[in-house]
């Protein structure tokens, strides 16, 4: 039921590295995360394209076993449905506290070089998590979300 009302991810959000090793899944994307996992689960995967990870709910599960059905209907006899379905179901499952903090896996930092900091930026039924720096390299139509990331890192840089 929970699937249904879910609303998606949108807005940015930073977190800087904290205490003990971990990140703090942000309110707004922590909420969202909730409504669509129907508890504390983080589901995240390195971005097909992009040098960052995605970010989403469990609720997407059913979803991506209609994405894989469809990218199959479309590909036709070659299509490797092992190897895809190994893409699309290969995400961590990253548990989380009542306060968002979590332990990023060692090979989602490495896969999207994150290093102290991220900023996650909502894209309806998913988010993508960036290492600034990453995000900076990024052409001009991401400029929206560098511009906020830099603001992030400057307000924290006050503090």
């Amino acid at each position: 039921m929970a699937a249904l009302l879910f609303g998606g991810f949108s807005g940015q959000a930073f977190s800087p590295l904290g205490e003990k090793g971990r990140f703090v899944l942000p309110p707004l994307f922590r909420s969202a995360v909730k409504e669509s996992s129907d508890g504390r689960v983080l589901c995240l995967d390195k971005h097909p394209r992009f040098t960052c990870l995605v970010g989403f709910g469990l609720s997407r599960q059913l979803e991506l076993e209609t994405q894989l059905d469809r990218e199959e209907d479309r590909a036709g006899p070659d299509f490797d449905r092992d190897t895809r379905a190994a893409q699309l179901f290969g995400y961590a499952r990253v548990p989380f506290d009542d306060s968002g903090r979590f332990v990023l896996p060692d090979h989602l930092r490495m896969l999207a070089n994150i290093d102290d900091a991220l900023f996650f930026q909502g894209g309806g039924r998913s988010f993508t998590i960036w290492n600034p720096a990453e995000l900076m390299k990024m052409d001009d139509a991401w400029a929206a979300a560098k511009a906020a990331c830099a603001q992030f890192q400057a307000e924290g840089k006050g503090k």
